[in-house]
């Protein structure tokens, strides 16, 4: 079962707006296709709606069955956070979101911060059965989660993945959200592709930029009008058009950085890219300077002396001025566990400290028992 709306600027503040119209509930898997045209047109109306195929060996009736599996593909995840997590300081205990089938073996694809020190992973289809998951991996150099539920998902068939270098600017696009009652479905647009720096020591060479907002984005799927999966809902942004722009949007980390490290972390349960320096710090880019934000209470970064207010001015003699530089001058080491010189600025003092970075994922917290 599937619904829909039109989600707008204020979907910023964690919900949707649909404008003053109803939510529309798919009684025929052909609404579907007729919706995503007309939802999209009335949504953004600078931008026509997508074109019905007329291409003979993709007609329409093509188009619909493969959203309406994409649809179906779409699942809802409950997670609890095992006992003294550090993360569930910034996450929560409790966390909420979806995912979406990979696998014809019931393999979900997620977002992976959703599954951090996770000790209760849950399943909730669109008939409201709720099945008991287990984590098959995470990846923090991309950010992706894998889970697959421990009860066989029935009749429920995986969703190709695609690459977003086609993506045209403006052209609609499909955010589906998981819920006990039936996919939820919301329209926006591509606005662009391009790297991405997180303040929490991560970066990723792509990322795919849409706006309008969506609230609810955390491990949502986006499709393309094919029903062909182009990426994972990870973070409500303001500047989805670049940093000289104000517009309220979300980025997706496209599925073809899965592609490569798929059957590694399917094996491992990580990808030798995860296995990097950590120091522990959340970061910021302030006039032409790594400014220090927040230093986690678990990472070698306190212990060393590094404090929130401080500017990062060097990674070992090399001047860093923007997160990327920073982030790949520390990961530039060939094993986690490595000694990182900071030239920084405290106050009016300038002065060196030395991090024993230590790997991310050795500091997590495992469920009981494992």
């Amino acid at each position: 079962m599937l619904h829909a709306s039109v989600s707008g600027v204020g979907a910023a503040s964690g919900g949707h707006i649909d404008r003053g119209r109803p939510w529309l509930r798919w009684l025929a898997s052909s609404a579907l296709l007729i919706a995503f045209a007309a939802s999209s047109l009335a949504a953004v109306p600078a931008t026509p709606p997508p074109a019905l195929s007329q291409d003979p060996q993709e007609p329409p009736a093509a188009q619909v069955r493969a959203l309406k599996r994409a649809g179906d593909a779409v699942v809802a995840l409950r997670v609890t956070a095992t006992e003294g997590a550090t993360s569930a300081e910034s996450l929560g205990v409790r966390r909420s979101g979806s995912g979406v089938v990979i696998g014809s073996d019931g393999l979900i694809l997620t977002i992976g911060y959703l599954l951090l020190e996770a000790e209760t992973i849950e399943i909730v289809t669109q008939d409201n059965r709720r099945l008991p998951a287990r984590q098959v991996g995470y990846d923090t150099a991309t950010g992706f989660g894998l889970v697959r539920p421990l009860v066989g998902l029935v009749g429920i068939e995986p969703v190709p993945l695609a690459s977003g270098s086609g993506l045209r600017q403006g052209e609609p696009l499909l955010v589906a959200m998981g819920s006990g009652t039936g996919t939820e479905v919301a329209f926006t647009q591509f606005v662009g592709m391009r790297p991405f720096s997180g303040y929490w020591e991560y970066f990723i060479e792509s990322a795919l930029f849409t706006s309008p907002p969506v609230g609810n984005h955390s491990g949502a799927p986006l499709f393309n009008r094919d029903g062909e999966l182009l990426g994972i809902g990870s973070l409500l942004v303001l500047e989805a058009a670049g940093t000289d722009t104000v517009l309220p949007g979300n980025m997706f980390v496209p599925v073809e950085l899965l592609r490569p490290v798929l059957g590694e972390l399917q094996a491992t349960g990580k990808t030798r890219a995860s296995s990097r320096p950590w120091l522990g710090v959340s970061s910021s880019e302030k006039n032409g300077r790594i400014q220090v934000v927040r230093v986690d209470r678990q990472g070698p970064a306190l212990e060393a002396g590094l404090k929130p207010g401080d500017l990062v001015l060097e990674v070992d003699g090399r001047e860093v001025n923007t997160l990327e530089a920073f982030y790949k001058q520390i990961w530039a080491r060939s094993e986690p566990n490595a000694d990182v010189e900071l030239t920084v600025k405290q106050g009016e003092e300038v002065r060196k400290i030395t991090i024993r970075a230590v790997d991310r994922l050795q500091t997590l917290r495992k469920p009981a028992g494992i």
